[in-house]
């Protein structure tokens, strides 16, 4: 049992500093951004808004294969975010992440249940 496709999740980086990520890409599955768009064994991601218009493919230019525990996250504004496309985080171990998002307290809009 993991985090599913899509899901907000908390994890440690190598540095030890603590991220919040959108899961992309799942165990086993090969990852690749290519003009603007993500693509998951070969099929382009459409149904997320999160997931179109990238200028920053980083590691994922090249097709890149996921271990049997291993997790391909983005941040949701993908043109300023350190994530799996970048060295310093790259792909996120199961054994790193400490669970899924649920809520969020913040001013505003920024309150409350976060939605699947």
């Amino acid at each position: 049992f993991g985090p599913g496709r899509f899901d907000l999740v908390v994890f440690e980086r190598e540095d030890q500093k603590t991220n919040v990520k959108r899961v992309i890409g799942l165990p086993g599955e090969t990852v690749q951004i290519t003009d603007g768009s993500v693509y998951i064994d070969g099929e382009q991601v459409t149904d997320h808004v999160y997931v179109t218009g990238i200028d920053y493919a980083g590691l994922a230019e090249e097709p890149l294969e996921l271990g049997k525990d291993e997790y391909f996250v983005m941040g949701d504004n993908a043109s300023a975010s350190d994530d799996s496309r970048t060295p310093e985080i790259g792909n996120v171990s199961r054994d790193d992440i400490y669970g899924k998002v649920w809520f969020e307290a913040g001013f505003g809009d920024n309150f409350g249940f976060v939605s699947d």
